[in-house]
């Protein structure tokens, strides 16, 4: 295959040319031979890997059923993604373990390749558990976070967590040795923070929102995870963070910055009531919350909504697509996918000038 005359996104700067590939990219460059598509000034990125999305049209990866996989594959590859991270929540251990093993036995026949499981939760905060049904709350437990990732066949590759919670720092220090530890939904301090990058986190859960903000005195994981030189990631629907604050944290973590969707099993569907982790949600114009109240739950958006609206926003194009790709497989450890090089796997966004989606390649094949 062989796209011409694009901008072509190689690390964080666009580079006007052509590129060839098969299963994996083979060139960039002017390359000569006649174009299998001319993307006429385009735009052609790594493809989006979104390491924190609980579902979409209609299923959630916590629901544990095989057959819902699939048209979530193919909702996120319908929007730009290429990989993700199958995301369940706050549930007790004889729920989440059929859905590790729908995850694990998952046959694709198309659409994003799931690259493995985020673990959001139950190890987190009574005080900042946002969405996550409190009943299901569990203290960090080594030997429960070994059982689930057993049962998942050993892909789990993010875990949340709250730092200030008995047992945490020990629980940190052990699984940040099999998978990426991550800090939300926390009341931790700046101090119990940098105690917990130190013992082996390294990434932030949708900063800002599930934890303390930023205080000239009380700083928190905000501040924290700059110092700490942390990977973060930010919901960028326009509902959870001011563009301001959007801006400011690209000032403030540059390559470390992360988007992800979180989006809900409503993504992709109409206004009306939901479930998410055992507890009704309600979306109205696009916004869901736990039924009756105010409290977020998630978004309804995907990853390319979040490209632009941050660009929208004020963020250099480039940089917004580098941090739908190349920063979360960097944050999760995804070696092979998220960048445009020569071995790479050739999955690939092809977007118009105006960030209309022209196409999608998951490993060399047009979805």
């Amino acid at each position: 295959m062989l796209i011409k005359n694009a901008k072509i996104l190689v690390g964080k700067s666009f580079l006007e040319g052509d590129i060839r590939f098969g299963k994996t990219i083979e060139a960039v460059g002017k390359l000569e031979g006649e174009a299998d598509l001319d993307a006429q000034g385009g735009y052609v990125a790594p493809g989006f890997v979104d390491i924190h999305t609980h579902g979409a049209m209609g299923e959630d990866f916590s629901d544990g059923k095989p057959e819902g996989l699939q048209p979530m594959a193919d909702y996120y590859a319908a929007h730009g993604v290429t990989s993700f991270l199958a995301t369940t929540m706050t549930l007790k251990e004889e729920v989440l373990t059929p859905a590790m093993h729908a995850i694990r036995d998952f046959a694709r026949t198309g659409g994003a390749k799931c690259a493995g499981v985020h673990l959001e939760g139950p190890f987190l905060s009574f005080a900042k558990r946002g969405a996550q049904a409190a009943e299901n709350l569990h203290l960090p437990d080594a030997a429960l976070f070994d059982r689930l990732n057993g049962a998942s066949g050993s892909q789990v590759k993010l875990v949340t967590v709250a730092c200030e919670e008995e047992g945490a720092m020990d629980f940190i220090g052990y699984v940040s040795q099999k998978a990426t530890v991550s800090l939300g939904h926390t009341s931790c301090t700046y101090d119990q923070a940098m105690e917990a990058f130190a013992r082996g986190a390294s990434h932030a859960t949708h900063l800002f929102n599930g934890m303390e903000g930023l205080h000239h005195r009380k700083t928190g994981i905000v501040a924290a995870a700059m110092d700490a030189g942390a990977s973060v990631e930010l919901i960028c629907d326009g509902l959870h963070i001011h563009p301001a604050v959007i801006r400011l944290a690209h000032r403030l973590y540059g390559d470390k910055l992360n988007l992800i969707s979180d989006s809900l099993r409503c993504a992709g569907m109409p206004d009306g009531p939901y479930e998410l982790g055992g507890q009704p949600i309600e979306m109205k114009n696009g916004k869901a919350c736990l039924a009756g109240t105010n409290t977020l739950a998630g978004s309804s958006i995907s990853l390319l909504d979040a490209v632009r609206n941050v660009a929208a926003f004020g963020l250099p194009l480039a940089d917004a697509l580098y941090a739908a790709s190349t920063a979360p497989a960097q944050a999760v450890g995804l070696t092979d996918v998220g960048a445009i090089r020569t071995g790479a796997a050739a999955d690939l966004v092809v977007l118009d000038q105006n960030l209309n989606l022209k196409a999608v390649y998951v490993d060399g094949e047009k979805q």
